[in-house]
């Protein structure tokens, strides 16, 4: 049985530039499709956000780059927080699985990791 699931993943830039953000959205991507057997068709929509220093590009323009043309997409704003970790692009993709909801694993990658070192796993 297929049912709804939604998976978060983060990554850092270390500038905000039009193709490290595309790259790193990429890879953040692709590891949590990897990782979570996610196909394109069982995509239902995907929400970035980013942290106020990243204004070059559209985090979802890698989606679409890696062939997520049919997935409704949708970028945000992060909270302007003091303090908050710099640079850093965030995605919640929601999917249709038949994983159990303790099965599905988020992805923190680069200095990401350090907002959740609960759920980041070293591979």
């Amino acid at each position: 049985m297929m049912l709804l699931r939604a998976v978060r993943g983060a990554i850092t830039i270390s500038k905000d530039d039009p193709d490290e953000i595309i790259s790193a959205s990429e890879e953040m991507l692709t590891k949590i499709m990897d990782l979570n057997r996610i196909k394109p068709q069982d995509m239902v929509s995907i929400i970035f956000t980013v942290t106020p220093d990243i204004i070059s590009e559209f985090p979802a323009v890698a989606a679409r780059k890696i062939g997520l043309v049919d997935t409704p997409l949708m970028c945000a704003q992060e909270i302007p927080k003091s303090g908050a970790l710099p640079l850093c692009i965030r995605a919640l993709l929601y999917f249709y699985t038949d994983l159990q909801k303790s099965e599905v694993r988020a992805v923190y990658l680069r200095e990401a990791v350090k907002l959740r070192l609960d759920l980041t796993t070293q591979e």
